[in-house]
């Protein structure tokens, strides 16, 4: 029988039958099934987290497994909102709401870098866990004397974590972008000579951007110049009195 997801996500036992009687225990649990899951995403990525291969490392047959979490759409859920509330939060520290908004913003590229595989799942029902709940109700916080409304509020956050996942995406092509490095050292010079005066600003911007870079792209030098101008554009909307 499918078991309903917000109970799932919520752990409701699921021993406990519908005349309020305890049914056998199984030998693993939801939590052990999560965790399994989540071992091997972070080992081979999405793809690398099959049925199959949760229900092997487990020792379990893959029908086992589909008893504990009905389908491995529902799984993903779950191991979203398992890595959430796992977060750690930093202590505020009486710190304004700039160093707030940095904070949260900080917290989640660090989520994303520990856990890529976050960057293939979108789905909405994540919202109902409790892992994901108490997040968002910690990181609304960063906005506290900040002088927004409710819908304000929530539109900030959404702001600043949709740039962080648009960042953490390109930041896992870093890879592919240092192999980059010794072609684009060999073949700048190259490109140079044809480019001869032509796009000359393109030219200029890219030495200096490289040079300070020390390559064609850094993602650390991206996100910091791109987080702070996420922040300055959020104070447009907070309160001139509210502590920064």
């Amino acid at each position: 029988m499918a078991k309903n997801l917000v109970d799932l996500l919520w752990r409701k036992d699921a021993s406990e039958r519908a005349d309020g009687r305890r049914g056998p225990r199984s030998r693993v649990s939801v939590d052990a099934v999560v965790s399994g899951a989540i071992e091997l995403a972070d080992a081979g990525g999405t793809e690398a987290m099959t049925i199959r291969a949760l229900a092997q490392s487990l020792d379990l047959t893959a029908m086992s497994v589909y008893t504990h979490v009905n389908s491995r759409a529902d799984l993903l859920v779950l191991m979203v909102d398992e890595v959430h509330a796992r977060m750690v939060a930093s202590p505020a520290d009486g710190a304004g709401w700039r160093a707030r908004v940095r904070r949260v913003a900080d917290e989640n590229l660090a989520l994303f870098r520990a856990h890529a595989w976050l960057l293939d799942i979108d789905d909405a029902r994540v919202v109902v866990g409790p892992g994901t709940i108490a997040k968002y109700d910690r990181e609304l916080r960063a906005f506290d004397d900040a002088g927004l409304s409710a819908v304000e509020r929530d539109a900030a956050l959404s702001f600043v974590l949709d740039f962080v996942r648009a960042t953490a995406a390109r930041m896992c092509g870093s890879a592919a972008r240092e192999r980059f490095g010794p072609f684009w050292a060999e073949a700048a010079p190259r490109v140079t000579g044809y480019l001869g005066a032509d796009f000359p600003l393109a030219q200029a911007v890219g030495q200096a951007a490289g040079e300070a870079m020390d390559g064609p792209y850094d993602a650390d030098v991206a996100w910091d110049f791109g987080v702070a101008r996420v922040i300055d554009g959020l104070a447009g909307i907070v309160s001139d009195s509210s502590p920064r």
